[in-house]
Formats: C-alpha cells, structure tokens, sequence
C-alpha cells in the first residue's frame, strides 16, 4: 500500500435484536463493561445506549408495580430473625431491609437504586 491508499472501516447499524442480544451477552457474560466492549470491539456509549434502550423497551419499563410474595418458611439466614423487607433482582442480587430499618435511610436506598 502506498501513501495515498486508505483504510476505511465500514460499520453497520446493529438492529435492535443484535442490540439487545450484546446486551444479554454482557449481562451474561460476568465481565465489565470496559472488558465487555474491548473484546466485543464496542465504545463504552454504545453499550449504555443499547442498554438503556433495552430497559425502555421491555414491557414493564413504564409499570412500577411488581408482584409482591410472601415466602413462608424461608429458614434463618446466618443465625439472624427473618428481614422485614426482602427484594430479589433479576441479575440475583438481593436486598433486605431488617425489621425496624429506618425509613429516612431506606429513602436514600431508594433514590440511588433510582438513578441506576
């Protein structure tokens, strides 16, 4: 090649299923976003993007109402009483908030868990 030869990189717009489908690989995958997109060849914008997009996609992204069960007989987690509040994620992080959890402290769980 000489001087005057230029290499241009073509790239395609990803539909939003090859989106969405990047995304569900990065959430399965157990990486970071960083370590994501560098094997994936993918800027760190993109990836929020495609994520962000997602969750205003899925159908329950305008309901704010979950369902809500009562797990009867759960046993005793490390010696302690049962939680009075218990939140199970998708991705399987869980929260619980003791019996007597102060209710200004939770408010400000709540509104970092928001901004997510």
């Amino acid at each position: 090649m000489d001087e005057q030869t230029q290499v241009v990189e073509v790239r395609r717009r990803r539909s939003r299923a090859e989106a969405g489908q990047l995304v569900t690989e990065y959430e399965a995958s157990g990486l970071s976003q960083v370590e994501f997109c560098r094997e994936q060849g993918l800027s760190l914008a993109t990836l929020a993007r495609y994520r962000k997009r997602q969750t205003q996609d899925s159908p329950a992204a305008g309901n704010r109402w979950v369902e809500v069960k009562e797990s009867a007989g759960r046993p005793v987690l490390e010696g302690r009483a049962g939680s009075g509040l218990a939140v199970a994620l998708r991705s399987g992080r869980r929260i619980e908030i003791g019996r007597g959890f102060d209710a200004h402290t939770l408010a400000q769980l709540l509104g970092v868990l928001e901004r997510l």
